[in-house]
This record gives structure tokens, C-alpha cells and sequence, in this order.
């Protein structure tokens, strides 16, 4: 599955109109949510806070248009602990 940064400005776009200022706004303010989502992620003391914040992450992309950062924090929900799996979705954000 393909990245597209693209599909989140359309996203922005189709919510606020053509305000590049604000879409750029938005869009950086995703991206450290994301961020502190995946820490959240990182620092989960049990398996059930894992979950939740991988489903957090999983909504905050799917609200974005982040359809495979949405389908990795989906795969991440069922993997606690595993740190590989933090490396990805930190990966991914990155790539946004």
C-alpha cells in the first residue's frame, strides 16, 4: 500500500476550503498528534493501553485520510510491546 500525503491535504481541503495556510496548520498539528499518540503507544504499561492508544491512533488517521497509517495502528492493536511495530508507525508518520 502506497503512501499518499496527498489524500490528507485533499481531506483538509474538502473540510476547510482552498486555505493552504490553514491546511498546512492542520496538517502539522496531525502529524504531532500522531506523535504523541505513538508515544502514548511506546509507553504502555499493559497490553490494554496498548490497544487503546493504537485505536486512538487508528481514528486520528482514519479522520485525516490516513488510510495506511490507519491500517498499520489496526495491525499495531494486536501486537503489544512489540517494537518494531512502534518503529513502523513512526516510520510512517514521517513519511506524511
Amino acid at each position: 500500500m502506497a503512501y499518499d500525503p496527498g489524500a490528507i491535504d485533499a481531506t483538509l481541503a474538502a473540510a476547510v476550503g482552498d486555505e493552504p495556510g490553514l491546511i498546512a496548520e492542520l496538517r502539522a498539528a496531525f502529524v504531532d498528534s500522531a506523535e504523541k499518540t505513538i508515544d502514548a503507544i511506546q509507553a504502555a504499561e499493559n497490553d490494554e493501553a496498548w490497544r487503546l492508544a493504537a485505536a486512538r491512533l487508528k481514528g486520528l488517521a482514519a479522520s485525516f485520510g490516513a488510510v495506511r497509517l490507519m491500517s498499520l495502528a489496526s495491525e499495531a492493536a494486536g501486537t503489544p510491546g512489540n517494537a518494531d511495530v512502534v518503529r513502523t508507525l513512526r516510520r510512517a508518520v514521517a513519511r506524511l
